[in-house]
């Protein structure tokens, strides 16, 4: 932790996307996993202690030199320690299911919104809030920034969750030359190659990937290839800009839902329906951005960036003859802008930030025959913008005591051209928060937030609920509270560190999709009238010494998450807890380290009941996981070993949610069986 609030807002000097940029551009340090606390000398953990602290509220920062001694493919793998989030990995690589604090409990999940996707602070999440086909890849990150809830005011976004910022590695920052590969059970096999050079004021840097996965059901294949590139110049001292390139072409099969019958006879079966109708999840998609930042002064900077990005998207998910298929093939296209000023005035660090954003998807539904001939039933030609306009203030008003307040206004703009929806959605968000420097190591912070998000295009395309014409859905808003503290504790060479946040938030017309029963595959969206997120958020960590020259040591670290997401007094659903999300998610490991680089230790997961409707009458059953990850480190290279579920049992990863599920609703897809990762990888 930093020393004190003063050393805090003195290391503020850049905007949270600059600060970003010079996180990786700073050294070359190992942080743990999820590193919460600690200052120390090196610049990188300074900075980021730095920017938590600063935050009254929860951010939460994963380290990507972590993941790189597990195995991590999914954003499941990659968030595991982040808590307040529920992310479950889907059939494939790219089906992942997340939310933050409670948002996109939804039945239709395509669409992905609730949290605002950046990297290197440029939007990757589109303009109208959605992340459909987003395929971000966990491994071209060296750091990653969870801003959960309105604590995201720092990046601007009218989210219910928050944000989630991709750092990307430089090699200007000493990214090292490296080879990865992993092999594993299911067919898996991954390799990775990451090359930079540095020339003056120049520097590039090109990760080249390639994944294969053969799937534990059947038709569960996914075959993937990604390219990453970046490429910096430094005009002048105190101005530098920097390119990024990225192409991706995913291709995956899709297992289909099973019902409660099919999963209990063989969860590895793929649905009769995905077999026969060919689903699939296919994208290309390319990627242009730009950032640029000025260094003012010692107590102002200025950051600009644009971005460009092309989604093609071709997606049969159903296939029900003589009576309903649905083939999606869209192309979906993303504008994204950022400008960030930031000053420092005596006691106080001052932050203006706009974002701009502007998508359309175009393209069709169509019924088809797999293999055979097509036919266009629904035009898609949707257009959605979005500004973001930010102010934030962080003023040191008293010794150890910081004031954090600020405002958001957002403009935006929805289209759906077919079925002749048009509307603006506008609103004001102010927040508030205050930090209290407890001791050197422990903060204490409590924050009143306003939270806002405007419905996607595909819930807007989905809305039928207003009788024979759709009607524009209600954006969603509503108030939060929030107190916790973060802090560590150090005794001789042992090392605790914490994070504990506590939210209770009441919203507003929170959309909910609904399955149609009348065209099997489609949904209903709709504005419940009023809903209750609550929650609390806890990570524990140590390392502990063994011995009296700290040489062996244990490492426990442990994420638990509550949650409490219901309707309050809804007209048809009453009180009832709201679908997807657990109850209760608790996540650990206790590892052994050696100091010659030897690790190893259990893992395990424990997840509660979850509701698989909103009539809370199909229960999706609670279940616990175990395994063991070990390795070995040393500075040039290395291994290790990841295996998971070493019970073999037979659990639901997620499922589609009903308004009332009837038992044998086809919605369940299972978790990965008994698996084994070996990876490998060489730095030179």
């Amino acid at each position: 932790m930093i020393r004190h609030a003063g050393a805090a807002l003195s290391a503020l000097v850049l905007s949270p996307c600059v600060l970003a940029q010079d996180l990786v551009s700073s050294s070359q340090t190992t942080l743990p996993s999820v590193q919460v606390t600690g200052a120390g000398a090196d610049p990188v953990r300074r900075a980021i202690t730095a920017e938590q602290a600063a935050t009254p509220g929860a951010v939460t920062v994963v380290d990507g030199e972590g993941l790189r001694q597990r195995s991590v493919t999914t954003l499941a793998d990659m968030l595991r320690y982040v808590p307040g989030l529920w992310v479950a990995s889907g059939s494939t690589g790219d089906s992942t299911f997340f939310s933050s604090r409670g948002s996109n409990l939804d039945a239709t999940n395509y669409d992905g919104n609730g949290i605002k996707l950046l990297v290197d602070g440029l939007p990757v999440t589109a303009a109208d809030g959605n992340n459909h086909n987003r395929d971000v890849d966990p491994l071209s990150a060296r750091y990653v920034v969870v801003a959960r809830g309105a604590n995201a005011l720092t990046y601007g976004a009218s989210t219910l969750g928050g944000a989630i910022d991709f750092i990307t590695p430089t090699a200007r920052d000493g990214a090292p030359d490296e080879v990865l590969l992993n092999l594993g059970s299911h067919g898996q096999r991954q390799a990775r190659v990451t090359l930079g050079t540095q020339s003056g004021a120049f520097d590039a840097l090109l990760s080249v990937e390639g994944r294969r996965y053969d799937g534990f059901r059947g038709h569960q294949a996914q075959e993937r290839t990604g390219v990453y590139a970046n490429a910096g110049w430094q005009l002048a001292p105190s101005v530098q800009t920097r390119f990024y390139a990225t192409a991706i072409d995913n291709d995956q099969q899709l297992p289909g839902g099973l019902t409660r019958d099919e999963f209990r006879a063989d969860p590895r079966q793929g649905a009769p329906s995905a077999i026969a109708g060919d689903y699939r999840y296919n994208v290309r998609t390319w990627r242009l951005a730009n950032k640029t930042s000025w260094s003012i002064d010692a107590d102002s900077s200025l950051s600009a960036g644009v971005s460009l990005e092309s989604q093609k998207l071709y997606h049969p998910i159903v296939y029900a003859p003589p009576f309903f298929s649905l083939l999606i093939d869209t192309e979906q296209r993303n504008l994204g802008t950022m400008l960030r000023y930031q000053r420092r005035i005596a006691a106080h660090d001052l932050l203006v930030g706009l974002n701009g954003g502007r998508t359309s998807v175009q393209g069709g539904n169509y019924s088809y025959s797999p293999g055979g001939p097509r036919s266009r039933f629904a035009d898609v030609d949707n257009h959605a913008d979005n500004l973001e306009l930010f102010a934030l203030d962080r003023w040191q008003f008293a010794p150890g005591w910081t004031a954090v307040y600020g405002a958001q206004a957002v403009s935006g703009r929805r289209e759906v051209r077919v079925a002749g929806l048009d509307g603006d959605y506008r609103s004001v968000n102010p927040r508030a928060g205050v930090i209290y420097q407890l001791s050197p190591a422990t903060q204490l912070y409590a924050n009143l937030s306003r939270t806002y998000e405007a419905p996607t295009l595909y819930e807007l395309q989905d809305d039928t609920a207003g009788g024979p014409a759709p009607t524009l859905l209600d954006a969603m808003k509503g108030t939060v509270v929030e107190f916790g503290t973060r802090g560590a504790l150090e005794s001789g060479s042992s090392r605790w560190h914490w994070d504990l946040a506590l939210y209770w938030g009441r919203l507003k017309h929170e959309i909910l999709s609904r399955d149609d029963p009348a065209a099997p595959g489609t949904s209903q969206s709709l504005n419940v009238e009023r809903t209750i997120h609550a929650g609390i958020e806890a990570l524990l960590g140590a390392s502990l010494a063994l011995d009296a020259a700290g040489e062996h040591r244990l490492e426990p670290l442990l994420n638990l998450t509550l949650n409490h997401f219901r309707f309050d007094a809804d007209p048809t659903y009453g009180d009832r807890q709201l679908p997807a999300a657990p109850r209760y998610a608790l996540k650990g490991e206790l590892l052994y380290r050696h100091a010659s680089g030897f690790f190893a230790g259990p893992t395990f997961d424990r997840v509660g009941r979850r509701w698989a409707d909103f009539g809370n009458t199909y229960a999706v059953d609670a279940y616990t996981l175990w395994g063991v990850r070990a390795g070995y480190a040393t500075r040039r290279w290395e291994v290790f070993v990841d295996a998971r579920n070493l019970g073999d049992k037979a659990y639901v990863s997620q499922f589609s949610v009903r308004d009332a599920a009837p038992a044998d609703a086809a919605i369940l897809t299972p978790g990965e069986p008994r698996s084994v990762v070996v990876g490998a990888r060489l730095k030179f």
